[in-house]
């Protein structure tokens, strides 16, 4: 049993039960349908891959009780749903709640809620992912009363749930795109407003509150002036406007050049944690990529590709949290990975051909053999 809390992002795209998804993947299984049409860019270029599970139904129950027990027996213990809202409604919720809270034994794991609040565009789709990528499919913003509606949701459907990951008894909700947020509610202060209510409304219903956590991209990209030309300042500044409790990231893209060997990365995240360490006076929680190569999604060459992280060097990252989860006794240890199957990324956790079962095995070997 491990005393950290290991939380993988799910990418909830591998399902057929959402008919929506159909206008990206027309087959009826997903974004398996990318995954299964891959072909390498260059020699060398390590696909196809294969899961070893199969191009499996992730809405399913019974898949999803197998990989809870997978989960849980390799360290990883708590699963960050990707929750979209697009349209006035959810998208791609079905293997949270077909899935994974029908399991028989999702009492096992934790989980918790990422709002991916970002726009869709044609990422998704191979047709057009090439060529149409500003094209917005559906807008991620959201204005008040759609805010009220979506976190409605949450707190009625999710956040009471006796496995729903709490910090100090809070349900965590993790937020993609703080400036996707403030622009779709009006600017800083309505966005502060609407934050200060949604608090209100956990604790009408008995919590203490919510307790938010903000993704981090590129800090130093991050002027607050251009979304709300009546604010100014940056991402640290925006974090304590709105009253986040804390931050963590989403993937090693989102702050450093990957288009390099994992072991050269590695330095730049220890630089991340250092940064987040001295200029943020919440809690930071370390993150630890698996990997990168986004190609599925194209047709044509991305050369941004991490090269080299096999399974000994990613436990390298996982030991790089691990010691920063050890040297801050005074926050939870929770350590964030992207990602339990991010497989048209190429970051993923799940098993495949070409490694097998070797990142899950790192995770054990780091948070619960020692």
């Amino acid at each position: 049993m491990s005393r950290y809390d290991v939380a993988a992002y799910v990418w909830p795209a591998y399902t057929g039960q959402e008919k929506r998804s159909r206008i990206f993947w027309p087959e009826g299984i997903g974004e398996w349908q990318t995954v299964k049409a891959m072909q390498p860019f260059f020699e060398g270029h390590l696909w196809p891959r294969k899961p070893l599970w199969g191009y499996v139904e992730e809405a399913n129950p019974d898949v999803m009780q197998m990989q809870i027990d997978a989960a849980v027996s390799h360290g990883v213990n708590t699963f960050i749903y990707d929750w979209y809202w697009y349209d006035d409604r959810p998208f791609l919720e079905n293997c949270l709640s077909d899935g994974f809270l029908k399991a028989k034994n999702n009492g096992r794991m934790k989980f918790y809620l990422m709002w991916a609040n970002h726009d869709a565009r044609h990422t998704w789709d191979l047709r057009n992912s090439d060529t149409n990528l500003e094209t917005v499919v559906w807008s991620g913003q959201v204005d008040r009363t759609r805010f009220e509606i979506a976190t409605n949701r949450m707190i009625e459907q999710y956040f009471r749930l006796p496995n729903y990951y709490k910090i100090d008894g809070k349900p965590v909700l993790a937020i993609y795109d703080i400036k996707n947020l403030i622009a779709g509610l009006g600017g800083v202060e309505r966005t502060k407003a609407a934050l200060d209510d949604f608090r209100a409304r956990c604790v009408q219903v008995g919590l203490p509150g919510v307790h938010l956590q903000m993704l981090s991209g590129w800090m130093q990209f991050f002027d607050l002036g251009k979304i709300d030309p009546s604010s100014a300042g940056n991402q640290l500044d925006a974090v304590h406007l709105l009253g986040f409790d804390s931050v963590t990231n989403y993937q090693f893209v989102s702050f450093t050049n990957v288009q390099r060997d994992y072991l050269d990365i590695l330095p730049d995240v220890e630089k991340q944690y250092r940064i987040f360490d001295r200029e943020y006076d919440i809690s930071y929680f370390p993150h630890v990529s698996v990997g990168w190569d986004c190609n599925p999604r194209y047709r044509r060459l991305h050369p941004n590709i991490i090269t080299n992280n096999t399974q000994e060097n990613v436990e390298q990252g996982f030991r790089l949290a691990k010691d920063y989860a050890d040297n801050h006794p005074n926050q939870p240890p929770l350590i964030t990975v992207n990602s339990w199957n991010e497989w048209t990324e190429g970051s993923y956790l799940e098993p495949d051909d070409l490694y097998g079962y070797g990142y899950l095995d790192a995770i054990k070997r780091v948070f619960t053999e020692e």
